[in-house]
């Protein structure tokens, strides 16, 4: 008997933690053992987007993770629509996400911090900024008050990813500070919770 539940996390684990053909590996065999589960292949296009592009393909499955928690069909057929309208085609597909993003909010390619908290509040919530922004802007973060407080907001908003990305990417700048150690903790401690759920 295949626990469903235990692949899918474990899949979604090698994932965040970019080991991606693992991933691929269990996403494909959850895929042909739950042949009427759409979610499944969507997780395994990510794996392949990843080929072209970490960040897109991590930003997508971010985006995914917390559409499909309110409405699974919409978050598929997004998905899906963005996909299939260009066969495959990445780099296609990578524009058009800009282009929704970018009439969203009309930006470059960074967004400071400071200007990003204004977002947030226009928007009302972070979750909802962020969502706008992913797609097609690094948020340019200027001093370690800001990386730590926008790295928390991630994590308390489910974007576990993209918090682990900023996270590794900053790690050379401030490995010896107790705050990164804090933030990594809090990102597995929610990792187990979800697990266990």
């Amino acid at each position: 008997m295949i626990n469903e539940n235990r692949l899918l996390n474990e899949a979604n684990v090698f994932f965040t933690e970019r080991k991606f053909d693992k991933a691929l590996f269990i996403y494909s065999q959850l895929s042909s053992n739950f042949p009427t589960n759409k979610e499944y292949p969507i997780y395994a296009l990510f794996c392949d987007i990843a080929s072209e592009d970490v960040d897109k393909a991590i930003s997508l499955y971010d985006y995914f993770s917390i559409v499909k928690e309110e409405d699974i069909d919409e978050a598929i057929t997004y998905v899906e629509d963005v996909v299939n309208a260009y066969d495959g085609d990445v780099d296609k597909m990578m524009e058009i996400l800009q282009d929704l993003s970018a009439s969203t909010v009309d930006t470059l390619d960074a967004i400071r911090y400071e200007d990003f908290k204004r977002l947030i509040e226009s928007r009302g919530s972070f979750r909802v900024a962020f969502e706008d922004i992913m797609f097609s802007t690094k948020v340019a973060i200027e001093n370690k008050e800001d990386f730590f407080d926008f790295v928390t907001k991630l994590i308390d908003n489910d974007f576990n990813t993209t918090a682990y990305s900023y996270l590794d990417g900053f790690n050379e700048y401030f490995s010896y500070d107790t705050k990164l150690e804090e933030l990594y903790k809090k990102l597995e401690e929610k990792k187990l919770a979800i697990n266990h759920k």
